[in-house]
């Protein structure tokens, strides 16, 4: 075993049989005490091979002259960009057809930029760990001070860990989540009811603010924003309008220590 925290890059890696065999044992290891997160990419591992056998029979057919590299190249000289369309398209049939569900991972589920990935971002770790009923967190609240080394290490500023009590809900913990744009860290709350919220920061890609905006995935709704040059989404499995006031909250306390 590693030690190292299981990510969403390692589970869909997993799936696709991308691993080493330290790496693979240690997710195999992590799936088998979380059923919850197996059959969820047990259903992944499905749709990747329905993709393939759909796809495979277009991989096999050979490139068209059109598309080869000597008729690229002059393509490209004469501003044709109508080829180069067309050459996409082809390479995206063929990254299809041999790479699987996690080389179209960015392909079909497109997240946009800014505020709109950070909401997809916190989404996706809601669902991978907000049920986890084992180690939801890398590190509880009680080590709160190694969390804020590590997140600081990690994304390059000190982090702001909100209070929520005042709304009846706990700080569980965090961990250092891996995202397209970074390292983001992740806090866990929950109330006496059970109920579990993420909230996601990281730094964003244009040092400037964004408004607040809310955001619904299945039962799960989040509002999302940016301020100096840092995103924030606070997601959870209640309306947007129950969300509104802990978002406000959370701003207000970063807004106090920026």
């Amino acid at each position: 075993m590693s030690g190292k925290p299981i990510t969403e890059d390692d589970l869909h890696a997993y799936i696709d049989g991308l691993l080493d065999d330290i790496r693979r044992a240690d997710v195999s290891a992590y799936l088998e005490a979380h059923p919850e997160v197996a059959s969820r990419f047990a259903r992944y591992g499905d749709h990747r091979a329905d993709m393939r056998a759909a796809l495979d029979p277009v991989a096999d057919e050979p490139v068209p002259t059109r598309l080869n590299l000597t008729h690229l190249m002059a393509a490209r000289q004469s501003g044709r960009s109508s080829v180069w369309r067309s050459a996409a398209a082809a390479i995206i049939l063929l990254v299809a057809g041999g790479a699987g569900g996690w080389g179209l991972h960015g392909v079909l589920q497109p997240r946009g930029e800014g505020v709109d990935a950070l909401a997809g971002e916190a989404m996706d770790n809601f669902a991978t760990f907000a049920s986890d009923t084992v180690r939801p967190v890398e590190l509880r609240s009680d080590n709160m001070a190694e969390l804020v080394a590590w997140a600081t290490q990690r994304i390059g500023r000190k982090p702001v860990l909100p209070d929520l009590s005042k709304s009846g809900y706990r700080l569980m913990g965090g961990r250092i989540v891996s995202t397209p744009y970074g390292a983001g860290l992740m806090l866990m709350y929950d109330n006496d009811r059970s109920t579990r919220l993420v909230m996601l920061s990281r730094p964003m890609k244009a040092d400037r603010n964004q408004t607040m905006t809310s955001y619904s995935q299945g039962n799960v709704d989040g509002w999302s924003w940016a301020t100096g040059g840092m995103g924030y989404s606070i997601v959870g499995p209640m309306p947007a309008n129950e969300l509104h006031p802990l978002a406000d909250d959370i701003r207000r306390q970063v807004m106090a220590r920026a």
